[in-house]
């Protein structure tokens, strides 16, 4: 099958199935609807049970999509930028930074936007922080960016343990829950959507700059790549795309190791097709663990970083058995 056919058909059955989660998602719960309850629901007939759909359920599935497309597609951005398949979104500290302010915003008892709101401030802080500390005099290596933010992420960790420890037991709950990524109290999905379709819209034509970045800095360079540039806007972006779907659904691990690295086993490591994958990959995944995370002992409620953590921590320890010694 020729490269282009194999790629539409990739991206179409990704398709299918970020559908079929998303009509999962609607039709699943304590109160179960059939495809016809859903669809008329969606197109404005009122069926009984209609207020769920479109009130309970819609938002957070897509949500859900939005945030879980959003770590994929960071993931495999922060993968090119260190040259590294087991790197994810959360290992330049932007997760710590988010959660150091969340949990502030907890402890002090402020509303759901200040909580969304210094998470992201959190986030962004960090990402500056990183970029400014690793940069230094103005060199800039995959192996200083990392140590940097691997030992700010120590920092941010530091802080949360910090807070957890003080926290009052009636909001000790609350915090955990966010901590291990929990898309109940998503205010609206509205934010990380437009988040996602713009970091898509504005890394797609970076992608073949991306493949030859993958090959080497040197190479890259030779063939005409404006090196540090592209870095700095991959590190923006990737940073702002986590940040986004952490202030949306707090620290969901996982779905940026293991989405991007799969799909290049899956379909190789062309980004013009590699990039949108992940989104509808990441997305449909994190839907369906959502999905699983409010039905699996229902009426009671898990959070979904737990089941994608159990099911990233097998992949992860495959994976790094795998790599080279």
């Amino acid at each position: 099958m020729p490269n282009r056919r194999r790629a539409i058909l990739i991206l179409v059955l990704l398709v299918l199935l970020a559908l079929a989660s998303l009509w999962t998602a609607l039709a699943t719960g304590s109160i179960r609807f059939g495809t016809a309850e859903v669809l008329a629901a969606l197109i404005g007939n009122d069926p009984p049970g209609a207020d769920v759909i479109l009130q309970l359920r819609l938002p957070r599935a897509l949500a859900g999509f939005a945030c879980g497309g959003l770590l994929a597609l960071a993931g495999a951005l922060m993968q090119v930028l260190l040259r590294n398949p087991l790197a994810d979104p959360y290992i330049l500290g932007i997760s710590s930074g988010a959660g150091s302010g969340a949990l502030f915003a907890m402890l002090l008892g402020l509303p759901a936007f200040a909580i969304d709101g210094l998470a992201f401030a959190g986030a962004l802080g960090t990402m500056l922080l990183v970029f400014g500390l690793a940069h230094g005099d103005g060199s800039w290596t995959q192996t200083r960016l990392l140590l940097t933010g691997v030992i700010v992420a120590a920092g941010g960790g530091a802080l949360v343990t910090l807070m957890l420890a003080i926290a009052p037991e009636d909001r000790l709950r609350g915090m955990l829950f966010w901590l291990m990524g929990d898309l109940a109290q998503t205010v609206s999905p509205w934010p990380p959507l437009a988040i996602l379709a713009a970091t898509l819209i504005l890394t797609m034509p970076l992608a073949r700059q991306l493949n030859l970045l993958a090959r080497g800095l040197q190479q890259a360079q030779a063939l005409g790549v404006a090196v540090n540039r592209l870095r700095h806007t991959v590190y923006l972006l990737a940073a702002l795309a986590t940040a986004a779907a952490v202030t949306s659904a707090g620290a969901i691990g996982f779905v940026g190791l293991v989405v991007p690295h799969l799909l290049r086993l899956a379909s190789g490591n062309d980004h013009r097709l590699l990039l949108p994958a992940a989104a509808l990959a990441g997305g449909s995944l994190l839907l369906l663990a959502d999905t699983l995370a409010r039905t699996l002992i229902a009426p009671q409620q898990l959070p979904v970083g737990v089941l994608t953590a159990l099911i990233g921590v097998p992949v992860f320890l495959v994976l790094l058995s795998r790599q080279p010694k």
